[in-house]
């Protein structure tokens, strides 16, 4: 039904702007038989004007500073209407009038020009018929603009002709044809890993090359980097998913995962400017991974500032190259995650002092592109938020600070409140552990990938890391140097030994090599603090 209203829209237009036009051409040309049916009732008075004139231009002087006869005119015009037939922006005084009829400078050229063949009786009776026929094919015109039923008339009966002279038996034979791929059937559907650097180089690489470590791992090098960069940024996505791409302007690129560089652990990748239309100084602060946009999902957003906005994600489903409008930033402010919501989800932000605020979606309403949000989270002087976490069924929530300690706490301890508060303490930040770095949502079928400032990664199973309350350190997630720092952490579904992770490497760090060892670890380093 959509299609059919667009093209009978489409079609209400073509045919008006073409009447427009048909309406035009038809009064400028019964402007001329009009003028010409004039001069024929008064033939011995133009003959006798031209020939006592010096020049054409004193004969064309003289016929326009006097009021002529209109003869048949007069009839014709006193049936269809006297300004039926007059063109476009023409003198209000040319034409008929109670005096007689004033030509114009178009017509009075014409009358010089006419041959004398034209005022034989066969052709003055041509030029009638013509006049005649062309002020009825103006009614007729002038009849489609005004009757909208009229129009709508017109245009079945031009369908009905097309049906006539073109609506036979098909001949030609359409079947399946491997040059009818889109680039997108080529492209073999596979979970990847993507990764931005500080400087930013994106790639992507297979997931399964990284195999699931014992808890303080050392890991494996997720890319080869130059001191001055870092990897900053990971995801998780499948190669036929969209990236969109938030950036600190507040604009929205499209990108394919499968666009994006595939290169191994010891490559740097690509320049995202390479990939993306990026304004000078405009810089990627989050990626969102899309298979559809569906109309009842949400996107939602987190700045560091604390404000949060959610945008119904249909509003990113048209593309532009050049990018468009996702959020209004302030000047200090910057993006730290986005997430898709189902409208009705818990929304739980993580400052990087350990607070957390817990509250319920509806209380953000939605709105458009181009707005700015409202206040998810009131934070104190200096902390920034540094996660996003929709909540994903009852699974534990799983903290990492940025010496690489963290816990799983169950998530019926952080209370819901409304929006807007400080929050409740999530995970101790001491000395020991350094600023909260992130939080993701786990169970026990989960893994996660760690990664360094120094693009370090390791991948090690959710199950294994301790669980103790809120108001805790926590225990080692993984092994740091004293001048490496933990930036970063992602979810991801656990593979069987058997699968993709077996190619990888694994290093167990002393925590791993006894079941008692890990406990004592658990139990010191999860000692409670006065909240």
């Amino acid at each position: 039904r959509e299609i059919l209203d667009a093209f009978i829209r489409h079609r209400r237009e073509v045919v008006t702007r073409r009447t427009i036009f048909d309406l035009r051409k038809a009064r400028d040309r019964a402007h001329i038989l009009e003028g010409l049916t004039v001069a024929l009732a008064n033939i011995d008075e133009m003959i006798e004007l031209i020939k006592t004139s010096a020049s054409s231009d004193e004969a064309r002087q003289r016929m326009l500073a006097r009021q002529w006869e209109p003869g048949l005119v007069r009839s014709l015009l006193s049936a269809s209407g006297a300004d039926v037939s007059k063109p476009e922006k023409l003198d209000p005084g040319i034409g008929l009038g109670d005096n007689g009829y004033q030509l114009s400078e178009a017509q009075a050229q014409q009358i010089l020009e006419m041959r004398l063949s034209r005022l034989t009786g066969l052709e003055q009776e041509k030029l009638t018929d013509e006049y005649k026929e062309l002020l009825t094919t103006i009614l007729g015109l002038i009849e489609i603009l005004e009757d909208p039923a009229r129009l709508l008339a017109v245009i079945r009966e031009e369908l009905v002709k097309l049906r006539e002279d073109f609506g036979d038996e098909r001949r030609t034979l359409i079947q399946a044809n491997q040059d009818e791929l889109d680039t997108l059937d080529l492209i073999e559907p596979e979970d990847v890993v993507v990764t931005l650097s500080h400087t930013g180089y994106a790639k992507r690489q297979p997931a399964s090359i990284y195999r699931a470590q014992k808890r303080g791992g050392k890991g494996r090098s997720a890319s080869a980097l130059k001191d001055e960069d870092f990897v900053e940024r990971l995801w998780i996505a499948n190669t036929h998913d969209t990236l969109l791409t938030f950036t600190s302007t507040g604009r929205v690129y499209w990108l394919k995962v499968y666009q994006m560089p595939d290169a191994g652990p010891n490559a740097r990748g690509k320049p995202i400017v390479n990939l993306l239309p990026l304004q000078e100084g405009e810089k990627v602060q989050a990626i969102l991974p899309v298979a559809e946009y569906s109309a009842d999902r949400f996107v939602f957003f987190a700045t560091e500032n604390g404000t949060v906005k959610k945008t119904p994600l249909t509003e990113y489903a048209y593309q532009l190259q050049k990018g468009k409008i996702a959020i209004g930033l302030a000047d200090d402010d910057a993006l730290v995650d986005v997430q898709i919501t189902d409208g009705d989800s818990d929304i739980l932000l993580f400052a990087s002092n350990g607070k957390t605020v817990r509250f319920d979606e509806n209380t953000v309403r939605s709105t458009g592109r181009t707005a700015s949000g409202v206040r998810g989270i009131r934070l104190a002087k200096g902390e920034k938020v540094v996660s996003l976490i929709v909540r994903d069924g009852d699974g534990d929530i799983l903290t990492a600070t940025e010496r690489g300690y963290g816990k799983r706490t169950e998530l019926a301890e952080y209370p819901r409140k409304g929006r807007g508060n400080q929050g409740v303490i999530g995970i101790k930040c001491s000395e020991r552990n350094g600023e909260l770095v992130g939080a993701v949502q786990i169970g026990e079928q989960h893994e996660l990938m760690l990664i360094s400032n120094q693009g370090t990664l390791v991948r090690t199973r959710a199950a294994e890391v301790a669980k103790v309350g809120r108001n805790t350190q926590g225990v080692t997630l993984i092994r740091l140097p004293d001048d490496e720092k933990l930036v970063g952490l992602v979810r991801l579904d656990a593979e069987d030994d058997e699968g993709g992770i077996a190619n990888g490497e694994a290093h167990a760090g002393p925590d791993a090599s006894s079941g008692a060892g890990e406990a004592h670890q658990a139990s010191e380093d999860a000692a409670p603090d006065n909240e």
